[in-house]
């Protein structure tokens, strides 16, 4: 799979050659949809999108200069919900870049925007809620952020991740 080898040259030669961003910075790095991440409408098919978000959250942390560290603490991240809002499609053959930020956290999670960007323009924006873990337990937030050596204070949920965050509440209430 294509992936694969996208992760073993992203641990491997992406993550040496990184550039050093802060804990809120924004990451980006670029992919081009191959063939085999199209399906037969002739674009990229929606699964390949969370596929590449990982990859880009990967270089993220490498990029803050936190992925070994987390990976020597066996720290591991986790995706508990994710929205996505598709705007225009990405054809074969063309270049994408996805920029990725940390956009604030909570008692619980922190929250990341992700955006998929070309010389089109905007074609898709995804929030996405996680955690860390180890050994099955969640790592406390004010920990991780420590962890990370950020010591400002938690910036303010952009109003769409506060909107997204009351609907996951809503959800989960409606459905125990």
């Amino acid at each position: 799979m294509n992936l694969y080898f996208r992760l073993f040259w992203l641990l491997f030669w992406r993550t040496r050659h990184c550039r050093k961003i802060d804990f809120l910075g924004t990451s980006r790095i670029t992919y081009r949809a191959l063939p085999s991440d199209c399906d037969i409408n002739f674009h990229l098919t929606n699964s390949r999108y969370p596929a590449f978000m990982d990859l880009a959250r990967t270089y993220m942390l490498a990029e803050m200069g936190l992925l070994k560290r987390f990976l020597k603490l066996k720290w591991m991240p986790i995706v508990n919900a994710a929205e996505f809002t598709y705007i225009r499609d990405i054809k074969p053959l063309k270049k994408f870049e996805i920029e990725t930020k940390v956009v604030g956290w909570d008692e619980k999670y922190f929250y990341i925007e992700q955006r998929f960007i070309s010389e089109r323009g905007l074609h898709c924006i995804v929030h996405v809620r996680g955690v860390f873990v180890c050994k099955g337990k969640q790592i406390p937030l004010e920990v991780l952020v420590k962890e990370a050596g950020y010591t400002a204070p938690a910036p303010e949920l952009p109003p769409e991740v506060v909107k997204w965050k009351a609907f996951l509440q809503l959800k989960k209430e409606r459905n125990l």
